[in-house]
C-alpha cells in the first residue's frame, strides 16, 4: 500500500513546505531573540542592502541558511511548527514518500507513528510470518520532519535520543534532508 496516494500528493508537497516555512519562521525568531547562536561568523542576518528586489531574495534566502547554520543544534532541536492534524499526517506521507523514491528497498522500515511507515533500502525483506523487516527506525513526526527540512541532522536527533532505531541499516543520514 503506498505511503500516500496519488490525489494526495499536491497536498503532501504544500503541507510539507508549510512546515519547512514555519520552521524557518521560528528559527529566525529564535535567533533573533539571540539565544543558541554561535558568535564570530561575521553574518549580519539582519540587513539586506541589495539593488533590486531579486538580490534582495537572494541576500535574505543566503540571510536564512546563514541563521540556519549558526544557530546551535540545542536552539534547532527547539524548533517544533504546529500544523492541523491533517496537513501533519499530510507533510510526514508526502516526506516519507519522497524517502521511497530515493531509498527504495525492503530492508529498512521507518515509523513515524501516529501517521504512516514505509520500507526502503535493499537488504533482507521482511519475515512472511510477522512482516517486519530487520532493521526498524522509529521517530516522532516532529523530528522526522526537522530532519527532512534540514532543520537538524541525524546524528543530532541520534545523539539526543531522539531516535529509535535497531538493526546494521538503522542510519539515513545520506538521505537526509530530502527538500
Amino acid at each position: 500500500m503506498a505511503v500516500i496516494h496519488d490525489k494526495d500528493r499536491l497536498e503532501g508537497a504544500t503541507s510539507l513546505k508549510a512546515w519547512k516555512d514555519a520552521a524557518f519562521e521560528q528559527l529566525e525568531m529564535l535567533v533573533a531573540q539571540g539565544d543558541g547562536t554561535e558568535q564570530g561568523d561575521g553574518v549580519d542576518g539582519g540587513s539586506v542592502a541589495a539593488a533590486d528586489s531579486a538580490d534582495a531574495a537572494v541576500a535574505m534566502a543566503s540571510s536564512s541558511l546563514a541563521q540556519l547554520q549558526r544557530a546551535s543544534a540545542e536552539l534547532r532541536m527547539r524548533v517544533s511548527p504546529t500544523l492541523g492534524r491533517r496537513a501533519m499526517a499530510m507533510a510526514v506521507r508526502y516526506s516519507l514518500y519522497l524517502l521511497e523514491k530515493r531509498a527504495p528497498g525492503p530492508g529498512v522500515e521507518v515509523r513515524v507513528a501516529p501517521y504512516a511507515a514505509v520500507k526502503v533500502l535493499d537488504g533482507p525483506a521482511s519475515d512472511p510470518h510477522n512482516l517486519t523487516p530487520p532493521d526498524v527506525i522509529e521517530l516522532e513526526p516532529v523530528v522526522w520532519l526537522r530532519m527532512a527540512c534540514g532543520v537538524t541532522t541525524w546524528q543530532e536527533e541520534k545523539d539526543e535520543g531522539h531516535i529509535a532505531a535497531v538493526g546494521p541499516r538503522d542510519d539515513l543520514r545520506r538521505f537526509l534532508p530530502l527538500v
